[in-house]
């Protein structure tokens, strides 16, 4: 069977009329995670996990859609002439990879994902199928991720030796602010970690799901000196807003894949890169292409065609999908 039937490059499910992370409101909807670039508001019926359900009414309100359908995951959904499943992606909280079953056919739908687990969502399963339509954020060979408990002990070494500085690193507000707090604790650093306000809500929401955070105050509002040698974390927007001044002869660091590259270091201004993604590398992308057995790769979100033609010269048919709406979250 043409995967094209079972679904189209636009990622929708015909036979159900329903999208998989659609650009614009529609009817229906299967969203993979609540990043603002996957999930929109306006859908008249969301299926999704509990926790990207959740994230989706902390952020875009309780209102983003007019149905909400919960999905746990290995539960399958009958949905017309087909069967879908949601599966870990372990990208952030929630966050799924789609199977699509129907007419003796397996498609999955990876959304985004990384494969090094970290304790803040479950885990990425692999999960075998006909065809695999794969993203590639970082979809180039250059792209090698570091082991991110190195990256943090760059930090906590910056916190040791310069002890009269505050450190204020950009993480964006959903999943990886979590998971630099979450490796920071785990690396043995018990003292309280001051937030933007933009990053209080869902912290709360992964506190609330059982994810230890360790003490969180609010960075704001604060006396001159009051973050002294204190770790601060910001959503890399607001590094450079006048709030940020009152932090004492700032260390400003980042933590996001784009580390890797030196002209977003220079952008940003950044005096500690901290290459930590949420996305898999070059590496991680082409392991996940052998590990699901697919003989079909579709690739977006990212650097398509490079990865196209590593598919192709494993033998493998391949496409880039070109979707729109699919824009860089911030810090990622």
């Amino acid at each position: 069977m043409n995967p094209m039937k079972l679904l189209r490059r636009d990622l929708c499910i015909e036979s159900a009329g329903i999208y998989i992370d659609p650009p614009l409101p529609v009817e229906k909807a299967i969203i993979t995670h609540a990043h603002s670039d996957h999930a929109k508001a306006g859908h008249h019926q969301v299926l999704a996990t509990a926790e990207t359900i959740g994230l989706m009414k902390t952020r875009l309100g309780s209102g983003a859609a007019d149905h909400w359908q919960v999905a746990a995951y290995g539960e399958t959904i009958h949905l017309g002439e087909v069967n879908v499943t949601l599966f870990p992606a372990g990208h952030i909280l929630g966050s799924a990879q789609v199977l699509v079953e129907g007419a003796g056919q397996r498609v999955v739908v990876s959304g985004d994902y990384k494969r090094s687990g970290d304790g803040t969502c479950a885990s990425f399963a692999p999960v075998s199928c006909d065809t695999f339509v794969t993203e590639a954020t970082f979809g180039l060979p250059v792209f090698q991720h570091p082991d991110p408990r190195d990256e943090i002990e760059k930090l906590l070494y910056s916190l040791r030796v310069f002890p009269d500085r505050s450190h204020l690193v950009g993480a964006y507000p959903l999943g990886k602010s979590q998971r630099v707090i979450s490796l920071v604790r785990q690396a043995g650093y018990d003292a309280p970690i001051y937030l933007h306000g933009a990053m209080i809500s869902c912290c709360a929401f992964y506190e609330q799901a059982g994810i230890r955070l360790g003490e969180l105050r609010l960075a704001t509002g604060l006396q001159k000196d009051a973050l002294k040698g204190c770790l601060v974390i910001a959503q890399p927007s607001a590094l450079k807003e006048p709030w940020s001044r009152r932090l004492t002869d700032p260390v400003l660091g980042m933590a996001s894949g784009w580390m890797t590259v030196k002209q977003r270091v220079r952008q940003y201004g950044v005096e500690l890169p901290l290459v930590i993604s949420d996305h898999a590398d070059w590496n991680e992308l082409c392991r996940t292409i052998r590990e699901t057995g697919a003989g079909e790769i579709w690739v977006t979100h990212g650097r398509e065609e490079a990865l196209v033609h590593w598919s192709q010269t494993q033998g493998l048919k391949a496409a880039p999908l070109h979707l729109k709406g699919r824009e860089e979250e911030e810090g990622l």
